[in-house]
């Protein structure tokens, strides 16, 4: 299914779609935000002067995952970092390659972009991440996913 994977930026008629993703995302993580959160970080999402953007993955026709990320001047170094900030695929997608298309894309943009690192803390238990990312460290009980360029 990789092959039939479209990653592209968000755009404003994803936006039913996407809340649709952010609603299965938040029951499957357990956690509750409000509305007005969610209206504001959509409304970033298309800002074109925002540090916040989104990356959404669509096979037939749908949205089926986003990578929600933000970039920012590097606490270390040089330069601005892109962090991810949250990934997530409908469970019917799960396990068919768009959490990877998804991680592809990012490094090719952070590559494109300049920018030194993409990176994404995530608790220590998660599979996935250990197998999407190239290196990992442990800080705070929690591992910093990064792909250093």
């Amino acid at each position: 299914m990789a092959a039939d994977i479209l990653v592209r930026d968000a755009e404003p008629r994803d936006e039913a779609a996407w809340r649709k993703l952010w609603a299965d995302y938040l029951a499957f993580y357990q956690v509750e935000v409000s509305d007005e959160i969610t209206a504001s970080t959509w409304s970033k999402v298309l800002d074109p002067d925002s540090a916040i953007f989104m990356r959404v993955a669509e096979a037939d026709g749908r949205l089926i995952g986003f990578a929600l990320c933000l970039t920012h001047e590097g606490t270390w170094i040089l330069g601005r970092d892109c962090y991810l900030e949250d990934l997530f695929v409908e469970a019917a997608a799960r396990g068919r390659g768009a959490g990877r298309a998804l991680i592809d894309d990012l490094v090719a943009l952070s590559k494109r972009n300049g920018w030194s690192r993409l990176y994404w803390h995530t608790a220590e238990g998660n599979a996935t991440a250990r197998r999407l990312y190239d290196r990992y460290v442990p800080s705070d009980g929690h591992l910093r996913y990064r792909i250093n360029f």
